[in-house]
């Protein structure tokens, strides 16, 4: 996209322009006494006949639906006149909205992309959502080192060098390291491993690694090595094997046997790999293949990933979408968003035949800079592939079912154990770490109808500092008093008869599990009194059984006496899960920050030094203890630091 949006021509005194990000909105004012089909046809009459994108609001503001248009009045008057959309989704989302933005584009591909942005950032309730959407790993050939590296990457792509995937986990990632190392021995050591080597390290030793850190191959060998490596990830084994192949037999030919065995073992490694990647296409080098299945009002999409004539993996996802969906709209809404910050294959394969599949090619290759085609293959090994893709997607659902249907049973078990007044659909449960009262941190992990929501949990490292090192109840007052006065200021207060959507677990917990017994369980209810939501949650207090014992816990709940459940229990069991995992997260989060004040450097207390600073001292001085000795003319010396800076960083030092 090379030029901006433009705003939106709406001629209507109340409206104002907001900005939200980089993109500049028009909206109606929110004193407007209209609502629904009345709203939407008032902004009618001041909406061009442009392509862009809009977005229908709640009263609180909340975005219930992202949209694009090719003409945008026409678009919106479809909504004002009830016609062109069916069923309750559609119906629920004209009568809740309350407020309309809407950004104009200069094409309706840009507006397919601004969308398929705005619909990942904001998450609104009417449209497809893609969950679970984690980072890819990908193979990074580094271009910032004389001797390129091979290693797995995540993340944005911030580091110089070439970028091969995605992989869909590290598992495929680590394998077709492993199998580069044994073709072409590049190395994977890290820079500074590199830097300091005198002699040859084990990778060596064990061919897997040609040994440019200490002069084993010269650079011009090393670069060639390089070259074939890259030239395998885009897909020209074929060649390479070709060029072995030749080379092998030139050298048997002038009776360099060592040579020929070289180029022989790297034949059959290539041959192993190319038939160890599972589904190996003879006619597709470069594909993204996607299957959607629908069972049991949830949907399941299915992606293979091909690079290089290569199987690097699939992966399922479950996206959210309203049952009035059919699947090739899921599917076409699912696409969209899934290559908003990934870079799209040449080509994509679906198992279904969506309507903007031209639009949605052209959006794809103005994102990606090169030819992107999109279909959905009739005949031949292509059609095989996407017939391989759902099967999967219908194995991956069925297991979903199934999982689905065993875990609403045991939040029934909960529902009835704890006398709920309906069946839990956000459990929080905390846990406090600690060594003698250092590094203390508490943790909170969610659990809802699908399982472990851990892009929910959160840590809380403890400030208090007047508190009695190992005061586990204070601890625990800390902790609820962080979390609920932040759940109060930025959700309000929650209603008694609050419900959520029926695939989300919504801001607020049903139920509070705390590992503790009844002084834990006291220590909340003041924290819970202080802030007025005694009985507006229920809590419970899990206390270990006698000798620690897993099985004979003992339940503690306020103006109840405490219980316990028996032994085989399927619902004490789910409890003894969910008490484990917030055990498991707090020593994690409680381990990681203990080991990031063990290796704390004094100069990350200076006010002003960032990394490349600190790293300038390092160098110059060999340890912060040197730098911390210097006088302020040495300190001037140092690449980066003013003579300002020397004097802060001396005064400091003096001061300590």
């Amino acid at each position: 996209m090379n030029d901006s949006p433009d705003i939106a021509e709406i001629s209507s005194p109340r409206a104002k322009p907001r900005d939200s990000g980089d993109i500049m909105w028009e909206e109606a004012s929110a004193t407007s006494d209209k609502l629904g089909a009345d709203l939407i046809a008032d902004f009618v009459t001041r909406l061009p006949g442009k392509p862009g994108v809009y977005r229908m609001m709640n009263a609180a503001g909340d975005v219930l639906y992202v949209g694009k248009a090719k003409n945008l009045k026409n678009r919106v008057q479809n909504y004002a006149r009830g016609i062109g959309h069916g069923g309750n989704r559609t119906t629920r989302m004209i009568a809740e909205t309350a407020n309309m933005e809407f950004v104009t584009t200069h094409t309706e591909t840009e507006a397919l992309l601004l969308e398929a942005n705005l619909i990942k950032r904001l998450r609104p309730r009417f449209n497809v959502l893609i969950r679970d959407d984690k980072s890819f790993p990908y193979i990074l050939l580094s271009g910032d080192h004389e001797a390129p590296g091979l290693f797995k990457y995540r993340g944005a792509r911030s580091r110089k060098g070439d970028y091969f995937g995605p992989f869909a986990n590290a598992g495929a990632v680590n394998t077709t390291i492993n199998a580069l190392q044994r073709i072409f021995l590049i190395r994977t050591c890290t820079d500074s491993f590199y830097s300091n080597r005198t002699r040859p390290c084990l990778l060596h030793q064990i061919k897997r690694c040609s040994g440019p850190c200490t002069g084993e191959i010269s650079m011009d060998g090393y670069a060639e090595l390089v070259q074939q490596a890259k030239d395998f990830l885009t897909g020209k084994s074929q060649e390479l094997k070709t060029q072995y192949s030749k080379r092998m037999e030139a050298a048997s030919q002038d009776l360099d046997f060592e040579t020929a065995a070289l180029y022989r073992d790297r034949l059959q490694a290539l041959s192993h790999v190319q038939s160890h990647q599972g589904i190996n296409p003879q006619t597709v080098t470069e594909a993204d293949a996607f299957g959607i299945h629908h069972e049991g009002g949830q949907f399941c999409i299915q992606i293979f990933f091909f690079r290089t004539g290569q199987n690097w993996g699939n992966r399922a996802y479950f996206p959210r979408a309203d049952k009035s969906f059919d699947e090739a709209e899921v599917l076409n809404a699912f696409v969209s968003q899934f290559y908003d910050d990934k870079p799209p294959p040449r080509l994509v394969l679906l198992s279904e035949k969506i309507a903007e599949a031209d639009l949605l090619a052209d959006a794809l290759t103005l994102r990606a800079g090169y030819k992107v085609q999109v279909n959905k293959p009739q005949r031949g090994e292509k059609r095989d592939i996407i017939k391989q893709v759902l099967q999967n997607a219908r194995e991956a659902l069925g297991r979903k079912l199934a999982e689905s249907a065993t875990q609403t049973k045991l939040l029934k078990g909960i529902e009835e154990v704890f006398g709920l007044e309906r069946q839990p659909r956000r459990i929080e449960v905390y846990d406090n770490s600690h060594i003698m009262g250092t590094s203390a941190v508490g943790g909170m992990i969610v659990a809802g109808p699908d399982g472990f929501a851990k892009s929910h949990y959160r840590k809380f490292n403890i400030k208090n500092e007047d508190l009695t090192p190992g005061d586990d109840y204070g601890m625990m007052r800390e902790v609820f008093k962080r979390r609920f006065s932040r759940l109060l200021k930025e959700n309000g207060e929650r209603k008694a008869d609050e419900e959520t959507a029926d695939d989300t677990i919504g801001p607020w917990p049903d139920l509070v599990l705390i590992d503790g017994g009844a002084g834990q369980l006291s220590a909340v209810e003041e924290v819970m009194e202080e802030l007025d939501l005694v009985g507006k949650i229920p809590l419970v207090g899990v206390a270990k059984g006698p000798d620690r014992d897993a099985g004979r816990e003992r339940f503690f709940m306020p103006g109840k006496p405490s219980f316990s459940l028996p032994l085989r229990d399927p619902t004490l069991y789910f409890i003894q899960r969910l008490r484990d995992e917030a055990h498991r997260f707090a020593i994690g989060t409680h381990r990681a920050r203990r080991k990031k004040e063990m290796v704390k450097n004094p100069l990350d207390e200076i006010p002003g030094i960032g990394p490349g600073r600190k790293r300038a001292i390092l160098h110059h001085f060999g340890s912060a203890k040197q730098a911390s000795r210097a006088a302020v003319d040495d300190l001037k010396a140092v690449d980066g630091i003013s003579e300002a800076m020397a004097q802060q960083i001396y005064d400091h030092f003096q001061k300590g």
